[in-house]
């Protein structure tokens, strides 16, 4: 069918490599990580896969998704850097999802959830940003929180106070963020936060993909 191809296609950046059994075939195991962590939720993506003549649990989907270990790939060398975190529920729990953005692609450089925020956390943040990326002469714009400030003075990385212009890159991704996690509120219920983390890593890995 034409319209499974096409499919097939769009989804083509997700690697399948942690697939030892040919039970589902790729187009569709593809399609349904691409159309979960685009928004769908895990019963809405099996709906479709049923569509299609594939049917797998909710189960299923979920360890697609989580095996497939999707990561922002690394290697920029941006001007500027947006850096922020903002606040992740699970399980009734609060966690602090912390976020790397180019602002002039509106790409996910970076992202990591903790269970707090602290100067210490900041600091493995940038530490594995800047094993990823070039950013040594990269200008981080901040907002006046203060453990993000003085971890990147610790680093000597170049911080600048901005309530608003390019560092809004990082508010709207966020707000991306927490819209669709909020359309199916359950995502997060009953997981651990390494679940959670696995799945917001691999939303960045496809909101990348749609601005290039």
């Amino acid at each position: 069918m034409p319209e499974i191809t096409r499919l097939s296609d769009c989804s083509d950046w997700i690697e399948l490599d942690f697939v030892e059994r040919q039970r589902t075939p790729e187009f569709a195991m593809r399609l349904g990580i691409q159309m979960h962590v685009a928004g769908l939720s895990l019963s809405n993506t099996i709906s479709i896969l049923e569509r299609l003549g594939v049917e797998r649990s909710r189960t299923a989907v979920h360890n697609w998704v989580q095996k497939a270990d999707l990561q922002p790939e690394g290697g920029a060398s941006p001007n500027q850097v947006a850096l922020d975190e903002t606040v992740i529920r699970i399980n009734d729990q609060q966690y602090w999802l912390y976020a790397a953005i180019d602002p002039e692609t509106n790409t996910f450089l970076h992202i990591r959830l903790f269970s707090t925020y602290t100067t210490g956390l900041t600091e493995i943040f940038l530490s594995e940003l800047r094993e990823k990326h070039d950013v040594e002469t990269a200008v981080f714009l901040v907002d006046d929180a203060q453990w993000l400030q003085t971890a990147l003075d610790r680093h000597g990385l170049d911080c600048r106070y901005e309530r608003h212009g390019n560092r809004n890159a990082v508010e709207r991704l966020f707000r991306e963020i927490k819209r669709r996690t909020s359309s199916f509120s359950n995502t997060f219920s009953h997981v651990e936060p390494t679940t959670a983390e696995s799945w917001l890593q691999a939303l960045a890995v496809w909101w990348n993909r749609c601005q290039s």
